[in-house]
């Protein structure tokens, strides 16, 4: 079981934390939500949960719950540019349907 982030996605994220002043890392979880069922929840993390399952990727710390981990154990979090638009990109390997405008999953 594992979340990671590329590179570029973890240079983001710390770069953001250290401008923002505070953080342990980022929390990446699922709602119940869109057409499709699933949709992911990113935030940032100030105080560690009892029930928070933690993973550390190029340096920063990923936080999740056992209910998130089973949809998106494996899920790899990415940073992209294309154009003038820039944002979070998940490479979930469990999806196996997703809605037509991006906003939610199905496993």
């Amino acid at each position: 079981m594992a979340l990671t982030l590329s590179e570029r996605a973890a240079k983001h994220i710390s770069n953001f934390l250290t401008k923002r002043g505070k953080g342990l890392g980022v929390r990446l979880g699922v709602k119940t939500s869109g057409c499709s069922g699933m949709a992911y929840k990113l935030e940032f993390v100030d105080v560690l949960s009892e029930d928070d399952v933690v993973f550390e990727s190029h340096g920063v710390k990923i936080f999740t719950d056992a209910k998130s981990l089973a949809y998106i154990d494996g899920t790899e979090l990415d940073f992209v540019k294309e154009g003038l638009n820039e944002g979070f990109k998940f490479h979930n390997p469990n999806i196996k349907s997703e809605c037509g405008c991006g906003e939610s999953f199905n496993v």
